[in-house]
């Protein structure tokens, strides 16, 4: 099943047709899709019952949102897969680095990135989405409280994140429009495999990344048993997983988005979100 943001309201997807949630559901269900992740369960149960080919219209993708749009939390999980921690110069960690991107930083799957710097990275990753509040849930249990999965990119302004005595993870990682996530959720049982998924990006369609999510030194139920062991997980909450190697800022010379540039990210099963680059306000467009 795939639940999508459409112009702001809950919906169902193909993929080529959508149909909106409350008017299919005679008002059973929100409108909001915030809304929908308190129901998931009931939700989910009833969503698969709905006939797309009869009762669904032909989608506009620029009409697609992010479909979490305002989180409660979002995580972030870095150095999630070895060869993006051999490439950073680091040890894979023993235990997963977790920082936030604000809420504010999400947005839909095909909008406009604005550049605040000229050293501004990528980083394609899969996004978890909580269905179902969790407090120290054990490996076994995770996948019951994943609402479904999603494309994201962790969009970095490497300047900010890295500026000294203390890095600035979350800051330089918290621009507007720093989190797109879409095009839309795909449930766990939709996928051959949820845990080995190809994943990559493109810049103006040459290869930057592409791995495969069994890669990653946490699993999706390794994460959110550590996050919850912590803090309650909460229908809603977004989880980006870690990124492979390939990023703009460990390449020799780095490699980092420029005004103009079309960063595409896939993920098998799941879809491709693209995202076009622009100046921002603070872009210095004459050299220093």
């Amino acid at each position: 099943m795939r639940f999508a943001n459409y112009a702001g309201r809950a919906a169902l997807t193909d993929g080529t047709r959508v149909v909106h949630v409350a008017e299919a559901s005679g008002g059973k269900y929100d409108a909001d899709p915030a809304a929908i992740f308190e129901v998931w369960d009931e939700f989910a149960a009833w969503a698969r019952t709905v006939n797309l080919t009869a009762e669904g219209a032909k989608i506009d993708r620029a009409q697609l949102g992010s479909p979490s749009p305002t989180p409660r939390q979002v995580f972030a999980i870095g150095l999630n897969y070895r060869d993006h921690a051999t490439e950073s110069g680091l040890e894979p960690p023993a235990e997963p680095p977790v920082f936030t991107k604000f809420p504010t930083s999400v947005c839909g799957p095909y909008t406009d990135i604005e550049l605040p710097t000229t050293t501004v990275d990528y980083e394609a990753e899969l996004v978890v989405v909580i269905g179902r509040r969790g407090h120290r849930v054990s490996e076994a249990d995770a996948w019951a409280h994943v609402a479904g999965l999603a494309i994201g990119q962790d969009i970095s302004e490497r300047t900010r994140q890295l500026v000294g005595p203390a890095p600035q993870f979350s800051l330089g990682k918290s621009f507007p429009g720093f989190g797109p996530v879409g095009p839309w959720l795909v449930t766990a049982d939709d996928l051959a495999d949820p845990d080995d998924l190809g994943i990559g990006c493109s810049i103006n369609d040459e290869v930057m990344q592409h791995g495969r999510t069994r890669n990653m030194i946490f699993s999706v139920s390794g994460i959110i048993a550590r996050l919850s062991d912590v803090t309650p997980l909460l229908p809603g909450d977004v989880i980006f997983t870690g990124t492979p190697a390939g990023v703009g800022g460990a390449r020799k010379p780095p490699v980092f988005l420029k005004p103009g540039d079309v960063l595409s990210t896939w993920v098998d099963g799941i879809g491709t979100i693209t995202s076009t680059c622009r100046t921002g306000t603070s872009y210095p467009t004459q050299p220093a």
